[in-house]
C-alpha cells in the first residue's frame, strides 16, 4: 500500500502548516480564547484557503476533495490547536452530499463550501453517554415540513453556527434533519470548553426543520466516523508539536549544570512519546482510509483508530507535563493547552473505554492476531 502523498495533497499540506506558522501563532490563539473561544474572521480565512469546501463537490462550488485531504489539513490545524470547528464543515457537508436530497444539497452546500454557512452537528444529549442510537428529542409533521423539540448539548460554536444537522425521534425512529439557529424555537447557552474552544447547549421547542434523511441512524454513524477521523488527525498533529515542544525544552533546560536531555532515563521517556506517536499517526492512516468502506468494517476500523489515539494522546500529554515539570501546566505557556486539547480529544466522540468495548463486540469468533 502506498502511503505517499499526491503533489496536491502535500501543497494542500504547505498551505495550512505556512496559514498555522504566520497567522495562528500562540499569541492570536489566546485572543481568540479570551473572546469566547471562537472568531469568524479566523474561520472564514480557513474558508478562503477553500478549506471549508474539502468535503463538497465541484458542482456545489467545492473542491471535490475526501477523506485524505481532510487528514492532512486537520494534521496542521492539530499543530496550532486551532479553535475553530473546521472538521464539522467537513461532516455536515459530507451527510448532506450522501444523505440529503437535491433541495437541501442546493440550499446549503454551496454555503458551506464557501464559508457562508457554519452548519454543525448536534447530536449530543446528556443520557446518551455516547450511544448513538439513543435520542429523546422529537420530530413530528407540521404542514409541508418538520418541526423537533429537544435539548442537545456540547455542541460546536453552537450559539454561533447558523445551522445545525439534529437527530431526533420520527415515528419511533431515528431521522437527520436540518435547523436553522435564527429559526423560531431555537435557544442557545454558549461557553468555553476545557480545550478552550466554543460550545454551546442548543434547546430547541417545535423549531421548524427540514428533513434530510429517514435513515437517521446509519447517517449519524458516518457523521461521527468522519469526525472520529477528523479527530485522530487532528490529535497527531498536536502531538507531534507537544514533542517538539518537550524536546526543545530538555535542550534548553539546565540541571546539575548540564541539559536535561543527557539524562538516558529522560531520553526513554521521549523515545516512548516517540512510539505512541507514530503508533497513533499509523491508526489515523488506517480510519481515514476506511472511510469509504462498508460501515460495519468502517465503523470497527475507527474505534479501533480511538482506542490507540486515545491512549496516545493520554500518554503524550501526560508525559510532556512530567518532563517540563511545573511550567507545563502553567497557562502562559503553550505545552499546557496542548495538554488539555489531547486530553479532551480522549472523550471526545467516546472516549478509549467505549471504543474499546464497541472493538469487542464486533469481534467474531475469528478475531485475533492469526486471523
Amino acid at each position: 500500500m502506498d502511503f505517499d502523498f499526491s503533489d496536491d495533497q502535500q501543497a494542500l499540506r504547505d498551505a495550512v502548516a505556512k496559514w498555522v506558522e504566520k497567522s495562528y501563532d500562540f499569541e492570536r490563539r489566546q485572543a481568540t480564547v479570551k473572546a469566547g473561544g471562537f472568531d469568524r474572521g479566523i474561520y472564514n480565512e480557513l474558508a478562503e484557503l477553500g478549506l471549508t469546501g474539502i468535503y463538497v463537490d465541484e458542482d456545489h462550488g467545492g473542491m471535490g476533495m475526501g477523506p485524505v485531504e481532510a487528514m492532512v489539513v486537520m494534521e496542521e490545524l492539530g499543530r496550532g490547536i486551532v479553535t475553530e470547528p473546521l472538521a464539522q464543515a467537513f461532516i455536515t457537508s459530507a451527510v448532506i452530499h450522501a444523505y440529503g436530497g437535491d433541495d437541501v444539497k442546493s440550499a446549503w452546500l454551496p454555503k458551506i463550501a464557501s464559508g457562508e454557512a457554519l452548519v454543525v452537528l448536534a447530536h449530543q444529549e446528556r443520557k446518551a453517554r455516547y450511544k448513538l442510537d439513543v435520542c429523546e428529542a422529537t420530530a413530528a409533521k407540521s404542514g409541508d415540513g418538520y418541526t423537533v423539540t429537544g435539548l442537545k448539548n456540547i455542541v460546536p460554536a453552537g450559539d454561533q453556527a447558523d445551522a445545525f444537522v439534529v437527530p431526533a425521534q420520527l415515528g419511533g425512529k431515528l431521522a437527520l434533519f436540518l435547523v436553522e439557529r435564527s429559526a423560531s424555537g431555537v435557544s442557545t447557552r454558549g461557553y468555553l470548553t476545557q480545550d478552550e474552544a466554543r460550545a454551546a447547549d442548543v434547546k430547541l421547542d417545535n423549531a421548524p426543520a427540514t428533513l434530510i434523511t429517514t435513515d437517521g441512524l446509519t447517517a449519524l454513524t458516518h457523521a461521527v466516523d468522519i469526525g472520529i477521523a477528523c479527530l485522530c488527525a487532528e490529535g497527531v498533529g498536536a502531538m507531534e508539536q507537544t514533542l517538539k515542544l518537550t524536546t526543545e525544552y530538555m535542550n534548553q533546560r539546565k540541571q546539575f549544570g548540564v541539559t536535561i536531555s543527557t539524562f538516558q532515563a529522560l531520553r526513554h521517556r521521549v523515545a516512548d512519546m516517540k512510539m505512541q506517536l507514530e503508533l497513533a499517526r499509523s491508526m489515523s492512516y488506517y480510519g481515514t482510509l476506511k472511510l469509504n468502506a462498508p460501515e460495519a468494517e468502517r465503523r470497527q476500523a475507527l474505534s479501533r483508530a480511538k482506542v490507540q489515539l486515545g491512549q496516545s494522546m493520554r500518554f503524550v500529554g501526560q508525559q510532556s507535563v512530567q518532563l517540563h515539570g511545573g511550567i507545563g501546566v502553567t497557562d502562559e505557556y503553550a505545552g499546557s493547552h496542548y495538554f488539555k486539547k489531547l486530553t479532551q480529544m480522549e472523550m471526545t466522540y467516546g472516549d478509549t473505554l467505549h471504543h474499546l468495548g464497541e472493538v469487542s463486540e464486533r469481534m467474531t469468533e475469528t478475531a485475533g492476531v492469526f486471523a
